[in-house]
């Protein structure tokens, strides 16, 4: 079964270059039609309904096609819209964002084509475990450790559309499994302590959506997650909407060398100096700094 429905965007909003904005585009349960500019996404509804949405432009809003195998009901339309406007950063307000890149004529570029919003997954956990699996590796094992942890634990909707695993889907899964089968590595007992906590109760990770809490307290609990190091934490709050952290890895270190310093070595200290007067912004506007040329090329690389 088909249904289509249509969703409103802010005016500042702009779907490729959002789909753009992060490495998560090519992670399942994304898919991303480059040439044909459609993101597609896999979804789990409260409802326990599996859908595959497409996600397109259409003259101001976007143009959600949905395919399902049980009918929809009201709630199940609006709980597809929210979770695709999560994704999107829809319900955002970027405009403090873009008042603060026009006193900044090398950025003035963001504003110009509608960027900053980083894509993100439905759910605070796929995005902990997907990040979890972007640590001490290069990106092909990302690909690869994500690709297996859906294909295999992930419910399948059809051909090669996949759900992300939920919490209760992972839980009692061997540490073997997650092994020698996902080749989680030394991350393995990390994902098992975070699925029990989550279905125990002791870890309610989906409520940093929504935090009153200073951005340093959020990212102490952040921290207290086995596994997610600063990185991943910096990372982390930006896809929660807050940017005070730069979640620098080697990759950032090579592309701010290259942008900034001729390829001549550079340090922390050195990168954190050079984005510190963005204040709250930092982590953003280094985000727009070394994904530049994303935007240029037409799809997210990593060299």
């Amino acid at each position: 079964m088909k249904t289509a429905l249509k969703l409103n965007v802010p005016a500042d909003f702009h779907l490729r270059n959002t789909i753009m904005s992060h490495g998560w585009c090519e992670l399942p349960p994304f898919h991303t039609d480059h040439e044909a500019n459609v993101l597609r996404r896999v979804l789990t509804l409260p409802s326990g309904k599996v859908v595959l949405v497409s996600i397109s432009d259409a003259e101001g809003s976007l143009a959600l096609d949905v395919e399902h195998r049980q009918k929809l009901s009201s709630k199940d339309e609006a709980d597809i819209k929210h979770q695709t406007s999560d994704c999107l950063r829809l319900n955002e307000n970027y405009q403090t964002f873009y008042t603060v890149i026009g006193k900044h004529k090398q950025f003035a570029w963001v504003a110009e084509i509608r960027a900053g919003r980083l894509l993100r997954s439905p759910s605070v956990f796929e995005d902990l475990v997907k990040m979890l699996c972007t640590t001490n590796c290069n990106w092909g094992a990302t690909e690869k450790m994500v690709g297996s942890l859906v294909r295999l634990c992930g419910t399948h909707f059809r051909d090669d559309y996949y759900a992300f695993p939920t919490p209760k889907q992972l839980l009692g899964l061997s540490e073997k499994f997650f092994r020698e089968e996902i080749r989680l590595g030394y991350r393995a007992p990390y994902l098992i302590e975070m699925v029990e906590s989550i279905n125990n109760g002791q870890l309610d990770v989906e409520s940093w959506k929504h935090s009153n809490l200073p951005t340093p307290e959020l990212y102490k609990e952040l921290r207290k997650v086995k596994g997610i190091g600063d990185y991943a934490a910096g990372n982390i709050l930006k896809l929660l909407g807050r940017y005070d952290y730069l979640a620098i890895d080697s990759w950032c270190r090579m592309k701010f060398s290259k942008l900034r310093k001729r390829g001549k070595p550079v340090d922390d200290e050195m990168i954190a100096a050079y984005y510190a007067k963005y204040k709250e912004w930092q982590g953003l506007f280094m985000w727009m700094d070394v994904t530049k040329d994303w935007y240029e090329k037409g799809r997210p690389s990593q060299s």
